[in-house]
């Protein structure tokens, strides 16, 4: 009955987190189906796993090497890659635990918790980064970081130059910098505040 309990414990978890937290904040579908997909399949393998008299390594293992390969023959955010990880453990979480324990429900809950806060919109919502092509070859990064900042209207923190093509005039840049309150914005406050 506790494995029953730990499945409706674990389908729970992973509507929470696939549909109330990343469906509502990212609105990709195909990644959606994906993370339930994933968590419903390690949470059933390591049911079976949990019962039987195959090692436990040789499984987790074998689920490690397929999630990697699926994840590297695909391109997704850093961001999309903790929602996978976030997955497969609350699917392990669920299926290797021999009952309903609170410390079970409780990391259960500490990883929705975790990826709520860490994903949420509004913790450094300033804070943004760009690959992307300036129309001069610039080899100075503190040069580069000052046209930056003002074509991007922001503080650049890190720059790296990608590349730097003197024939056609252009710089790829990796840049991170934090956005600046716009002007209307200001303005806007600035009355409301007389």
């Amino acid at each position: 009955m506790s494995t029953f309990m730990m499945i409706a414990a674990d389908l729970v978890a992973i509507a929470i987190l696939a549909l109330g937290i990343y469906f509502v904040r990212h609105r990709r579908r195909d990644l959606l189906v994906a993370f339930v997909v994933v968590n419903v399949g390690v949470l059933a393998v390591a049911v079976v796993l949990a019962g039987s008299s195959v090692a436990l390594g040789l499984g987790l293992g074998l689920f490690g090497v397929l999630s990697i390969i699926r994840l590297r023959s695909s391109e997704i955010s850093q961001r999309e890659v903790a929602y996978y990880f976030a997955s497969l453990a609350l699917g392990l979480i669920a299926g290797l635990s021999a009952e309903v324990s609170p410390a079970s429900l409780s990391l259960m809950g500490l990883i929705i918790v975790a990826i709520y806060i860490a994903d949420h919109p509004r913790l450094l919502s300033r804070s943004r980064q760009l690959t992307m092509t300036v129309d001069r070859a610039i080899a100075d990064e503190a040069v580069l970081a000052a046209h930056l900042e003002r074509e991007l209207g922001g503080t650049v923190k890190q720059v790296a130059i990608l590349q730097l093509d003197f024939v056609n005039d252009t710089t790829l840049v990796d840049v991170r910098y934090q956005a600046g309150v716009s002007t209307e914005v200001g303005a806007l406050s600035r009355g409301a505040v007389r």
